[in-house]
């Protein structure tokens, strides 16, 4: 399928991981640095922190300030950003072929030698309780955090990443600092490049200034507990409310992964998936309908979110229910299952078609599996997937003690309390 498409693998004395695929007939280049490590990883007093790094981190070096950085970037008609999940910290540039070895250069330096100044860190403070904030004041973003606060329960999963407003507020340069030298080391760190370029170039610049980082110890896994059966209202006056309803899910290494992913994609994944037909199309019950798949390294979720008036929960709920019980006692047909292997072949390889991405997808199969997964590899394992594949794993998810709800808006919880005791009553 990518005929062009050439990829190694090195790992450096110090347990850095250089992945890279090749592939000339791109004229840019991707590269990220990885760190295994996110608010999976952080204890309920210093949540928020992985966030907080990824931020310091563009504020300054003993060679560039802040403005520097800014000005390098644009330069060289680069993009540089920067993000944080539950169980990892990317920073990350995309620049023309002929740019990659000042993009290295740029990153090994803000990644490396970064100051964490205190002055930077009051001002950022500032930033990041700005962005809780607009969280807060957007109701289908908070829907999300309010859904794995009562999924998660008592798991560093039910954290939001941002952190908690007490924690940004008394953030300081030493807990900063402690939080890098535990996980911001060699057997910490991925770095994955794609696009145009040549893996052993690539590998001498690397080699030259991420050496001397420390080996460190590998962060510890972290087992996830159980998936809570739990509802959580938020009364909000707001013009809709907003819902999620989820259910157990897969590891991102499950064997059942590829059955999953064809499951969400026919249940909720699309316009012509059962639930946007039945709740939108047929009875213009909602606006926004879907489903989602949360895949961590020990446990996951399946999740559907819905935006809609107060009038309309209740029928929504007892709909989505029906679609769930439907995939537990009749097996999709061949039409349908077809289908949807094609919009999941369809959207992947198509979503590989820049360097970005690739990069990106190069870390996720090396952090998860520890290895490359061909995109052929992947194509030939959905094709596999059978009727019975399906039904088996929606027997296995969709039971009565694994339905947490999570609501948000004009609704008064009592008269949930019923409402979802009815739904696990449906779904033995």
């Amino acid at each position: 399928m990518h005929k062009n498409r050439r990829y190694k693998k090195t790992v450096l004395e110090n347990g850095l991981t250089l992945l890279t695929e090749e592939n000339r007939a791109f004229y840019s280049a991707s590269i990220g640095i990885w760190v295994k490590c996110g608010s999976l990883n952080e204890a309920k007093r210093n949540n928020g922190v992985s966030h907080f790094i990824e931020h310091m981190l563009f504020k300054g070096t003993p060679d560039r300030n802040a403005l520097d950085i800014s000005r390098e970037v644009d330069s060289i008609g680069g993009e540089i950003n920067a993000f944080t999940t539950s169980e990892a910290t990317c920073y990350y540039m995309k620049v023309l072929e002929s740019h990659l070895p000042k993009a290295v250069a740029l990153l090994g330096d803000i990644f490396l030698n970064s100051l964490i100044d205190p002055e930077e860190i009051s001002n950022e403070k500032d930033v990041i309780l700005q962005e809780i904030k607009m969280v807060e004041d957007t109701p289908d973003d908070l829907i999300f955090d309010l859904f794995n606060e009562t999924s998660w329960e008592g798991s560093p999963l039910s954290q939001p990443v941002l952190g908690r407003t007490e924690n940004i507020e008394s953030m300081d340069r030493q807990r900063l600092k402690d939080y890098m030298e535990r996980f911001y080391t060699g057997a910490n760190v991925v770095i994955t490049a794609a696009g145009s370029l040549n893996h052993e170039e690539l590998l001498l610049q690397i080699e030259g200034i991420f050496s001397k980082m420390e080996k460190g110890a590998a962060a510890n896994k972290i087992e996830v507990p159980k998936f809570s059966s739990n509802l959580l209202v938020e009364k909000r006056r707001l013009e809709q409310v907003h819902l999620c309803l989820g259910t157990n899910g897969i590891s991102c290494d499950s064997s059942d992964r590829y059955a999953a992913y064809l499951l969400n994609t026919m249940l909720g994944s699309g316009m012509s998936s059962r639930l946007f037909q039945e709740i939108r199309e047929k009875r213009g019950l909602a606006y926004s309908i879907y489903s989602f798949l949360s895949s961590y390294n020990s446990a996951g979720l399946l999740g559907i979110y819905a935006g809609a008036s107060a009038s309309a929960v209740n029928e929504i709920l007892d709909l989505t229910i029906r679609e769930l019980m439907a995939f537990k006692n009749v097996a999709v047909d061949d039409d349908e299952l077809q289908s949807a292997k094609e919009q999941l072949k369809g959207n992947m390889v198509l979503g590989l078609e820049n360097s970005e991405s690739i990069m990106q997808r190069l870390a996720h199969n090396e952090i998860y599996f520890g290895r490359d997964v061909p995109v052929e590899e992947s194509i030939d394992n959905i094709d596999r997937v059978s009727p019975k594949d399906i039904q088996e794993l929606s027997c296995k998810l969709f039971s009565s003690d694994s339905l947490s709800l999570a609501v948000l808006g004009n609704m008064k919880k009592g008269k949930l309390e019923g409402k979802i005791d009815e739904l696990r009553g449906l779904l033995i």
